[in-house]
């Protein structure tokens, strides 16, 4: 199965996004108790705006599930690990939007709108994406003797993968004065729940009605050799949603609609940083030196899962395993993705939350361990191409136990973020971390499916030593050099378990090593965290 990143609070970390953190109205606040207490309960004005936000988020998740996707069907299609690390890149822009969201939050046109100056362009280049890919992406893809053009495949998703993140500041900021100052809380729920929801109709609804398989077993009475749907037909429908819904939003729905008295009542105590201050807070947080010493465990401590995370799921594929059947594997997990931060976050408050983070550790590199051992084990379960029920059950029952200590950590590191930022810049400051966080899932997944091929010895066997000498296997031309001379490529080590060995022992090394850096971290005390030191002496 493929792990979402975990920033974005379900199973990759996927996909680790922005969470939106919602202060308390300070203690000079115009608003009184009276109001305070009305307005908790009082959604009556903002039933559409909720609406409206929830369905934004929602054609977030698509084309983040589209790319989630694309791996899988490259593998079918004979892509190798090189290829599967080059197109990984196109996960990377939501791990790189601090570099350009001071530019959307601080560049607009005022009379078209702050955040619809974004949301607007970058929703129609969404759709003409879409349907600019819908025409020859089989053809990109590969398969039936043409080789993917993943250079290409790769610039293409990462620019709307680019567009979805620029999206996804907007609506952020968007929704901080589309709603009423009491109803705030309800953004965070359209976030998580629509993007859920998104990336569940883009990745697993997909994946399932692609599946031939999967419809002639489940949808439909006569047998057909394709899919419900083709990845052209995905597209092409929600590229004309995309331009179809964005027209609506830029003609009807105004920015002003909604009185954002709250956002001004936010800033009592502080001024909205510029496009020059925003790049100058994040300069001074890299000079500091507790920030660096947490942007090297954050930058190092995923290393240890990425043989797990980036490579099972395609081993398991290469093994016999429908891709279907991976996907649709993550349906009964979910409620276990929502429960889990609501029960963790029990044990992660107060002053110590990391040591939630360090305990989880060794339990997810038992999970990552047994993930590997099923996926070792896999050939000699399937047979005849038939996958038993015990084995769904083995792999869900691993995938879940995963998730929990995953989940753990998640919860734990974005508990010390928030304990740790400066109030002064809170929203930049928790941006940052989370970057660095996104960052040190990202890289690890790279190398690590990239070395996949590195480290894997095939040979062709049962064909004579000159021809058997002259061809490694590595790429689709040998392969079918070698089955054309009568030969069959068979691997001799694979480079995903030695992978899997050097990242577990890599983990348990540096648990040894950094867990007296974490201890550190969590004793400093708040000022050592702080951007702008408050002058000694001075009095308020």
């Amino acid at each position: 199965m493929r792990r979402r990143q975990e920033s974005n609070g379900t199973a990759a970390d996927d996909t680790d996004k922005q969470h939106l953190l919602i202060e308390s109205p300070p203690s000079d606040s115009p608003l009184n108790a009276s109001d305070e207490v009305h307005e908790k309960t009082d959604i009556r004005g903002d039933r559409g705006n909720i609406a409206i936000l929830f369905f934004l988020y929602v054609m977030q998740g698509i084309p983040l599930g589209l790319i989630a996707a694309v791996p899988m069907l490259l593998q079918n299609r004979g892509a190798s690990y090189k290829q599967q690390a080059e197109f990984s890149f196109a996960y990377w822009p939501f791990s790189m939007k601090l570099l350009w969201a001071p530019i959307v939050d601080s560049v607009f046109i005022r009379r078209f709108g702050r955040r619809k100056s974004w949301l607007v362009p970058s929703q129609y280049l969404i759709g003409i994406f879409m349907l600019f890919l819908s025409w020859q992406v089989d053809r990109w893809l590969g398969g039936n003797g043409t080789e993917p053009n993943v250079p290409f495949l790769t610039m293409l998703f990462f620019l709307l993968n680019f567009l979805a993140a620029t999206q996804d500041i907007a609506v952020d900021g968007w929704a901080l004065t589309m709603l009423k100052r009491c109803n705030v809380g309800y953004a965070s729920t359209c976030n998580s729940v629509g993007q859920t929801a998104g990336y569940f109709l883009g990745y697993v609804v997909f994946i399932a009605l692609e599946s031939k398989d999967f419809c002639n077993s489940y949808l439909r009475t006569e047998q057909l050799d394709k899919g419900l749907v083709t990845l052209p037909e995905f597209l092409w429908f929600w590229g004309v949603c995309f331009m179809v819904v964005t027209t609506l939003v830029a003609i009807f729905k105004k920015e002003n609609d909604v009185q954002d008295a709250h956002t001004a009542a936010r800033y009592t105590d502080e001024h909205e940083l510029n496009l020059r201050e925003s790049y100058k807070v994040l300069f001074d947080m890299v000079r500091m030196r507790p920030i660096q010493i947490l942007a090297v465990i954050l930058l190092t401590v995923k290393v240890t899962f990425a043989a797990s995370d980036a490579v099972t799921s395609l081993k398991l594929i290469d093994a016999g395993v429908p891709k279907e059947k991976l996907a649709l594997l993550v349906v009964p997990i979910i409620p276990l993705q929502i429960v889990l931060p609501l029960v963790v976050s029990r044990y992660t408050h107060g002053p110590r939350p990391m040591e939630v983070y360090v305990k989880a550790i060794p339990y997810r590199i038992v999970f990552s361990a047994a993930a590997a051992v099923i996926t070792y084990c896999t050939p000699y379960m399937i047979q005849d191409g038939h996958v038993p029920i015990y084995y769904y059950v083995l792999l869900i029952v691993n995938y879940a136990l995963y998730q929990v200590f995953l989940y753990c950590m998640f919860v734990a590191v974005m508990a010390f973020f928030a304990k740790i930022s400066d109030p002064a810049v809170g929203g930049t400051y928790m941006t940052f971390l989370n970057t660095l966080s996104n960052l040190g899932g990202n890289w690890p997944n790279t190398v690590v499916l990239w070395l996949v091929d590195v480290l894997t010895w095939k040979e062709c066997t049962h064909v004579n030593p000159e021809v058997a000498a002259q061809n490694s296997c590595l790429t689709n031309k040998q392969k079918a050099e070698c089955e054309a001379a009568g030969g069959e490529c068979q691997i001799v080590f694979d480079g995903y378990y030695i992978e899997s060995i050097i990242c577990i022992i890599y983990g348990i090394v540096w648990l040894l090593l950094v867990r007296r850096w974490i201890k550190y971290l969590q004793s400093l005390p708040t000022r050592n965290w702080m951007v702008v030191k408050k002058p000694k002496g001075k009095k308020r």
